[in-house]
């Protein structure tokens, strides 16, 4: 408690700011991962062999760690 502001703060307010937090998380993810899918399209070509499959994989993860961040959470 602030002795500026003397408030309790609640459970719910607590579950309130975690699910802000990882909901912002996972937009932040889904957002570097598009930015990602879209620098490389078009590249996959004209590199080294290996390239196109470590790009998906690094898109999966991503991915795959944002759903994390709110499933089965409400």
């Amino acid at each position: 408690m602030s002795d500026k502001y003397p408030i309790e703060i609640t459970d719910e307010m607590r579950q309130a700011i975690d699910t802000a937090r990882r909901q912002s998380l996972q937009k932040d993810l889904r957002t570097l991962a598009a930015r990602i899918r879209a620098d490389a399209e078009g590249r996959y070509a004209s590199t080294e062999p290996g390239w196109q499959a470590g790009v998906e994989w690094t898109l999966r993860w991503i991915e795959n760690t944002a759903s994390q961040l709110t499933e089965g959470r409400s």
